[in-house]
C-alpha cells in the first residue's frame, strides 16, 4: 500500500493522518469524523492535515513525506488480520524504521505494537470504556511525550482489544487499573495510546449511550465500576505536544 510521488517541500509541515475506521453514524453527523477530531486537537488548519482512508483501500504515500504521521481509532480488530490493515503495519514498519514522528491512538496504537512484534488480542477482562485514571510510570520520565503529563490525569477510552505483549524494545509509559499498557514508546519517535485525547466529552457520551455493543462488553474489572464522562484535558494536551515534537524536526 504504497503511492511513490516526488516529495513536495511543502508537505514537510503537514500531518498525515491514516484513517483506519469511522465513527459511530450519529458522532459522525453532529460532529465530524475521527481526522476532523484529530485536526480540532491538534490545532491545525484544514490544508496541514492529509488523510488516507485506508479500511476503503485508499494507498499510503512514500515516507518522509510529512512532519508526523498519526494512525486512529477503528472499529476492526487487528486480530482479524483484514488485509489493509496487515498493508498498513508493513507501511508502518518503514515509516517508523525511517525515524519519521508517529502516534497510534487506540486501533492505531494497536497495530503498531502487531506491526513491531508485539501481541494483539481481546482483554480478559473484557471492555475498558469511559473516562479512566491514567498512571504514568516511572520510564516516562524524560520522555519527549508522556515526560510533560502528570503522575496522574484522566483519559476517554473504548476498547475490547489491547496490547497483551509489548514488541521488543517497547517501553511502558502509562497504564490504567485494566490495561498496563495505555502508553508505551516503540522508538524513540514512535508512540501509540491506548486511551483516545482526541475524544471529547460528547464524543465520549456517544459511546458510552449509543454504541449498540456497549453493555456487552463492558469491563468485567471493578477499575470500571464508575464509568464517568469528565473532561480530560491533560490527555488531550498529548496531541498538541506531538504536534511540536513533529514540527521541531
Amino acid at each position: 500500500m504504497s503511492c511513490h510521488r516526488p516529495t513536495d517541500p511543502a508537505l514537510a509541515r503537514r500531518f498525515l493522518i491514516v484513517q483506519t475506521g469511522t465513527t459511530l453514524a450519529h458522532l459522525r453527523a453532529r460532529h465530524g469524523d475521527f481526522p476532523e477530531w484529530f485536526r480540532r486537537c491538534l490545532r491545525l488548519p484544514r490544508a496541514a492535515v492529509e488523510v488516507v482512508r485506508v479500511d476503503a483501500g485508499e494507498a499510503l504515500p512514500a515516507h518522509g513525506r510529512h512532519a508526523g504521521v498519526i494512525v486512529t481509532g477503528s472499529g476492526a480488530m487487528v486480530s482479524e488480520r483484514l488485509r489493509w490493515s496487515e498493508d498498513t503495519a508493513a507501511w508502518l514498519r518503514t515509516v517508523v524504521d525511517a525515524g519519521v514522528p508517529v502516534l497510534g491512538v487506540c486501533y492505531g496504537h494497536q497495530l503498531l505494537a502487531h506491526a513491531l512484534g508485539g501481541r494483539v488480542d481481546y482483554h480478559p477482562d473484557g471492555r475498558e470504556v469511559g473516562t479512566i485514571d491514567i498512571e504514568r510510570l516511572p520510564a516516562a520520565a524524560g520522555d519527549a511525550l508522556l515526560g510533560v503529563a502528570p503522575a496522574r490525569f484522566l483519559a476517554h477510552a473504548t476498547h475490547r482489544q489491547s496490547v497483551l505483549e509489548l514488541p521488543p524494545g517497547a517501553v511502558a509509559l502509562a497504564r490504567s487499573a485494566h490495561d498496563p499498557h495505555h502508553a508505551v514508546r516503540y522508538a524513540p519517535r514512535a508512540w501509540g495510546l491506548q486511551f483516545h485525547p482526541e475524544f471529547s466529552v460528547a464524543a465520549l457520551r456517544g459511546y458510552l449511550h449509543r454504541a449498540p455493543h456497549a453493555a456487552a462488553f463492558d469491563c468485567r474489572a471493578a477499575c470500571c465500576a464508575q464509568r464517568g464522562d469528565r473532561p480530560a484535558p491533560h490527555a488531550r494536551r498529548l496531541l498538541r505536544r506531538f504536534r511540536s515534537i513533529a514540527l521541531a524536526r
